[in-house]
């Protein structure tokens, strides 16, 4: 799996980014799950033909207890399992998740 990981957190890092993330309505079903959408303008065509039915489009998070963010760079339809649609993330979609997740924790006053 291809990923972003961002380590060395404090506890009360990890605990605010958790909480801010949970504000927002990011939260997944299972805890340190959570679930950062694409704006539809970073869809492919196929992302966007199948967005009703499998969308939204979005990228997975995960808070590890030794101090990390883990984020996925695989494009996931959030209402299907296996579809054309479902795969790595293009450069631009790259750099979009990379620079939200980044600045995302730099606006909590925390250095990335």
């Amino acid at each position: 799996m291809r990923s972003y990981l961002i380590e060395d957190f404090y506890p009360e890092q990890l605990q605010k980014i958790t909480a801010a993330l949970t504000d927002k309505g990011l939260a997944g079903s299972l805890d340190g799950i959570f679930y950062l959408p694409l704006p539809e303008v970073l869809l492919t065509d196929v992302q966007r033909a199948h967005a009703g039915e499998c969308g939204p489009h979005i990228f997975v998070l995960e808070v590890l207890e030794e101090g990390s963010l883990k984020l996925e760079l695989l494009l996931r339809a959030k209402n299907k399992l296996r579809c054309e649609c479902v795969f790595y993330a293009t450069q631009d979609q790259r750099e979009h998740i990379i620079s939200f997740l980044d600045d995302f924790i730099r606006q909590l006053d925390i250095s990335v």
